[in-house]
C-alpha cells in the first residue's frame, strides 16, 4: 500500500506532494484469513484509513485515489468508491491509545540489525526514543516555533500492563519483526501493538492522533486510534465517482 501511495504522488502533477511524507494510513481493513500464500480477503469491500493534519494535501491525495478506475494492491484490484470523514477529536493531555498499526521506536539503518532490538515498553528508554522521533517530526513540519517545541518536554507513555500480562501469559506477542522497504532496500524492523496512555501537551498529542506515532508513519506504520472512540459518523459519507 505505501507503494500505491507512493506512487499516486510520484506520477501527480503536483511535483511538490513528491517527497511529502508527513501522513500516516493503515492497513487494508476486511474480513481476513492468514494462510500460507499470505493474506487473503473474503469481504467486497475494504477500508484503508488515511490521517493527515495538511488538509491540503489531503485533498489533493483523495483527488488522486479517485482518479484511478483501478487500484493493484498484491493481488487485490480495487475500485474507489466512498470516502467517511471522521469528525474532530480534541484530546487533552492525558489520552488512552490503541495502535491500530505497529508502533516502531527504532528507525531502520543499512547493514545494521539495531533496528530489530527489544525495547522494553515500560521503560523509559521507550518513551525517550518516542519522544525523540516526536519532537523531530514536530519540527520537521515547520508549523512550530523553537519555543513551542522547547516546551513539549512532557512525554510519557505508560503501557496497559494488564493487557502486556496477559499476551505474554497466553504465548502470544505484543512486539514483531516487520519487513519494510526504503528507496528500494529491504529492512527489518520491530513494531509494537499494545494499548497505552500518553501523557504530554495537547499539541503533541494531537499530532501523533493525526500523523501517527514513531519511525515509518508514512510507510503505514504508528497509526492511533483513541480509546473508546465512535468518530466516524456515517452521515458525513461522501460518494466519490471517477471520471
Amino acid at each position: 500500500m505505501a507503494q500505491v501511495i507512493k506512487g499516486l504522488l510520484i506520477f501527480g502533477p503536483e511535483k511538490n506532494y513528491i517527497e511529502f511524507n508527513h501522513y500516516n494510513f493503515s492497513g487494508l481493513k476486511g474480513q481476513t484469513k492468514v494462510s500460507r500464500k499470505g493474506l487473503h480477503y473474503f469481504s467486497s469491500k475494504v477500508t484503508l484509513v488515511f490521517a493527515c493534519s495538511d488538509k491540503a494535501f489531503l485533498d489533493y491525495f483523495i483527488a488522486r485515489l479517485f482518479e484511478q478506475k483501478e487500484i493493484i494492491v498484491g493481488n487485490l484490484h480495487l475500485v474507489p468508491e466512498s470516502i467517511e470523514q471522521e469528525e474532530p477529536v480534541k484530546i487533552s493531555d492525558e489520552a488512552r491509545f490503541l495502535c491500530i498499526s505497529p508502533i516502531v521506536v527504532i528507525p531502520a539503518a543499512f547493514n545494521d540489525e539495531s533496528g530489530k532490538k527489544f525495547v522494553s515498553p515500560e521503560s523509559d528508554e521507550f518513551s525517550d526514543l518516542l519522544y525523540d522521533s516526536t519532537i523531530a517530526r514536530m519540527e520537521s513540519i515547520g508549523k512550530y516555533t523553537a519555543e513551542q517545541l522547547t516546551s513539549f518536554y512532557k512525554f510519557q507513555i505508560v503501557p496497559d500492563h494488564d493487557y502486556i500480562q496477559r499476551i505474554q501469559a497466553s504465548h502470544k506477542k505484543f512486539a514483531r519483526i516487520y519487513p519494510l522497504y526504503d528507496s528500494d532496500v529491504k529492512f527489518e524492523v520491530r513494531g509494537y501493538t499494545f494499548p497505552f496512555t500518553l501523557y504530554a501537551a495537547k499539541e503533541v498529542q494531537q499530532f501523533v492522533y493525526e500523523n501517527g506515532l514513531g519511525y515509518f508513519t508514512h510507510k503505514g506504520f504508528g497509526m492511533l486510534d483513541v480509546a473508546n472512540n465512535d468518530s466516524i459518523q456515517r452521515t458525513t459519507q461522501q460518494e466519490m465517482v471517477y471520471a
